[in-house]
């Protein structure tokens, strides 16, 4: 198997300098700060991003990382590929000065002095100890041999200020590259001043937009840092109780944090044997001497596109690049100063070609970390989701509340915002109208590890998150206690695990419990009730047919399977039951989450332009409506206008009750930056898909859909965002090869003119290979029509003056 070299630079000992992030001691606390958004009025819809700088790693300890055996992967169109005109960039660079672990803590139980912290590595964090000793020993560890949780550290900083002139520096110097790209293309200015860029200045360029793309994920303050905890319990007869109780924690910002689990369980068993600073050393040592500088750095939309497909080789051109820059980097390529045959500089690349491989499955990062002399195997994902925290299942999540339900209903307390189906709404849809709305929720395990009333916290994140939606983890609690109820109790909205069952006995504590042993959920008594907004009364007053009670129902009520399903809610559930049944897996039902909740994202932009005129969920709608490309229109599709109306009064309740929370702002401000980003903006991909799924169209309205796509997608960031909007599950490239049967040979043409762009894109030939035999054999009749008539264009079809290279950049 081949093997990879370590490629951290050199450096000069472990000292660290005064100006060092560490040296600085900023506050940390298991809660939110109160400077943060989460404090302020939600109605501004402000937040800040923070800075923080993080000094440099200095040692001198390497790694050796073994690459995943090389997968051959083939064109299916034995067409070029054309790829992104942007130079790869590593997520991770070797040089960076950013440490993937920050801290190593170490505590104990004490007979005497309860959980006490014994070591913190390679200082102290500032804050409060005690604090951090009572998370890392959670309630009854020392009645289990092991237990692992998870919690966050929120990191307290003074620096909004010089953060918020950075941010404004760097808009300024994106748009004044983005002047100068028009003013070329309008002739204002030489094409020749335009190539006088340097590279510095173009590494620059890459930097200001990568900081940007993270800016359309963030915001809400400073970084979290996350917390991975193992305790575990050895048994000892000259202990005072018969044990002894230690608990080891890795501190980092990636949340990715399950990839340590290995590591810890080494680190613990060897600290147990060797309880020394020295120790942990050893560990942040190996784990900071990770070598991830061939993992590529993915655009946003390329990240939705991996996401959502399950091919293996996505993207490996990308993989491939950032070895072919690697290999030109470390291969001898100054002839002036050391002439060398060709042969030798031929078998120099082999060789150094020879300690690289392409990965098995793009979808992770296959490294190593060598610690105390064991060789320990990593994978990591190469695209993460927001609110994505861990490793869990959401399929478990799902069949612990569904079981109970499915066997033994029992009716729920009715309220507007949770119980969008009736009293017997399922507990899954509870539990996310519940999110949405943001409700105070309590994950309860009693006699359960602290573990999996963690897993079950971040799983309920991310499933309403769909990858879409945040502001969930950053007022997540994946296992607090009795102790810090006064400070929970401060936080709005908020999502905790505990085990302690003494929570339930306290409604007014929270207004959703979720029992995880039962499988049970019971909506406080104490609940707040909803308020009736002016949304609500709009709509009633536009709408009266289909306006809701004050229970929540309404909405022109269907039944399905003999239940009230307004909302298409049980519907929905019971096709990802399904879905689970047939052990379809873990990304599938993710998908399938992610769709409804950018379902439930598009009604409540539908809802808001119906009832106030404009929404803020909708960027654009006035470009989308002008037809630049001879069709108009955006937002959600309904087959007729009485569905509609049913589905917007039936949402009605729980639209409003999320246009009052921390998600619905801060998917207002991600919206607002990723907009500046889409290269088509004049025309709404995934409303006209829509079209072509659930309308009955035209030939010439179906006609002029196709040449509008023809007209509008041709670079590669084009594609890609076209690529985001038929993904898999949706039946890719399907519908759009309907265009290849059209009556008019122009839109035919047209049709292949875009499969034939899309199949020379990274990632559109996985797109194109899975079209039907049927599609790719009138796709190849028509191209070799075309060919036949010597490159002449069929009556009727304008020539697209753009070229056709898909390299071109908005």
């Amino acid at each position: 198997m081949a093997t990879i070299l370590p490629y951290r630079p050199p450096t000069n000992g472990t000292s660290y300098s005064s100006s060092t992030g560490l040296d600085r001691k900023a506050s940390l606390s298991s809660f939110p700060s109160s400077r943060t958004p989460s404090s302020t009025s939600l109605r501004n819809g402000s937040s800040h991003k923070l800075i923080t700088g993080r000094s440099r790693r200095n040692d001198s300890v390497s790694s050796t990382r073994t690459p995943p055996t090389p997968s051959s992967h083939s064109n299916p169109t034995n067409a070029p590929i054309s790829r992104s005109p942007r130079k790869v960039k590593p997520q991770y660079p070797a040089d960076s000065p950013e440490r993937h672990v920050e801290y190593i803590l170490v505590a104990s139980f004490d007979i005497d002095r309860g959980p006490t912290m014994e070591h913190q590595y390679p200082g102290a964090i500032s804050g409060d100890e005690n604090m951090l000793a009572e998370l890392m020993l959670p309630d009854q560890a020392h009645v289990r041999n092991q237990d692992w949780t998870i919690f966050f550290l929120h990191k307290d900083t003074g620096d909004e200020e010089d953060a918020a002139e950075a941010k404004r520096l760097r808009k300024e110097r994106i748009e004044r590259r983005k002047k100068r790209r028009e003013d070329v293309a309008r002739g204002i200015v030489e094409d020749d001043m335009q190539q006088e860029v340097s590279e510095n200045e173009e590494e620059q360029e890459d930097g200001d937009e990568e900081e940007e793309e993270e800016e359309v994920e963030g915001g809400e303050g400073p970084p979290l840092i996350y917390v991975l905890n193992l305790v575990n319990t050895k048994q000892d007869t000259t202990a005072k109780r018969g044990a002894v109780v230690k608990a080891m924690a890795i501190c980092t910002r990636h949340s990715f944090l399950h990839i340590y689990k290995p590591l810890l369980l080494l680190a613990l068993e060897e600290y147990f044997k060797s309880p020394y600073p020295e120790t942990l050393a050893l560990l942040y040592d190996a784990v900071n001497a990770m070598d991830l500088s061939l993992m590529p750095r993915l655009s946003t939309l390329e990240r939705h596109i991996l996401q959502a497909s399950d091919t293996k080789d996505l993207f490996v051109e990308k993989f491939e690049q950032m070895i072919q820059q690697r290999m030109a980097q470390e291969s001898p390529s100054d002839s002036a100063t050391s002439p060398e045959s060709p042969s030798k500089k031929t078998s120099d690349m082999a060789r150094t070609s020879h300690r690289y491989g392409i990965p098995r499955d793009t979808h992770e990062y296959e490294t190593r970390v060598v610690y105390n002399g064991i060789p320990i195997p990593i994978k990591i994902p190469t695209a993460v989701s927001p609110e994505t925290v861990g490793d869990f299942s959401v399929v478990k999540l799902i069949q612990i509340f569904s079981g109970p339900h499915a066997t033994s209903p029992q009716p729920f307390a009715m309220h507007p915002h949770l119980t969008t189906s009736g009293s017997y709404t399922h507990p899954i849809l509870v539990l996310v109208n519940a999110v949405l709305t943001q409700k105070r929720i309590i994950f309860l395990g009693h006699n359960r590890p602290s573990g999996e009333v963690a897993e079950a916290v971040l799983a309920a994140c991310a499933l309403v998150s769909g990858g879409v939606l945040r502001g969930f983890t950053r007022h997540a609690f994946p296992y607090t206690d009795l102790t810090k109820i006064d400070d929970l109790l401060k936080v709005p909205g908020f999502i905790a695990g505990v085990t302690n069952p003494a929570f339930a006995n306290h409604p007014e504590w929270w207004d959703l419990l979720c029992d995880i042993p039962t499988g049970r959920m019971k909506i406080s008594n104490r609940i707040e009730q909803a308020p009736l907004t002016e949304g609500f009364v709009y709509f009633q007053q536009q709408n009266p047919t289909f306006a809701p009670n004050s229970s929540g129902i309404g909405g022109g009520p269907s039944l399905v399977n003999g239940t009230l399903d307004p909302t298409g809610g049980q519907a929905f559930i019971d096709d990802v039951l399904r879905s689970i049944a047939s052990r379809h897996g873990e990304s599938v039902i993710r998908s399938k989450w992610r769709d409804y909740i950018i379902k439930f994202t598009r009604i409540a932009a539908a809802f808001e332009e119906a009832v106030y005129g404009a929404s803020a969920l909708y960027i654009g709608a006035s470009e989308a409506d002008a037809g630049a490309y001879g069709v108009s229109g955006h937002g959600y599709v309904w087959p007729d206008d009485l569905s509609r109306g049913r589905e917007l009064g039936a949402n009605v309740w729980r639209i409003e009750g999320w246009r009052l929370t921390r998600s619905y702002y801060s998917f207002i401000q991600d919206l607002a930056a990723l907009w500046g980003r889409l290269p088509i903006r004049k025309l709404d991909l995934s409303h006209q898909l829509d079209r072509l799924r659930q309308l009955r169209l035209s030939h010439d309205e179906s006609g002029r859909l196709f040449l509008a796509l023809r007209d509008a997608v041709a670079s590669y960031d084009e594609l890609c965002q076209l690529l985001t909007a038929t993904p898999e599950n949706h039946a890719g490239l399907f519908y759009l090869s309907l265009g290849l049967f059209h009556p008019d040979a122009a839109v035919r043409a047209g049709i292949v003119e875009l499969l034939d762009r899309i199949r020379e894109h990274e990632a559109g030939r996985h797109f194109y290979a899975q079209l039907g035999r049927f599609a790719k054999c009138a796709f190849l009749r028509i191209r070799r029509e075309g060919e036949a008539r010597g490159g002449r264009e069929p009556d009727g079809v304008a020539a697209d003056p753009r070229p056709r290279t898909a390299g071109r950049r908005s």
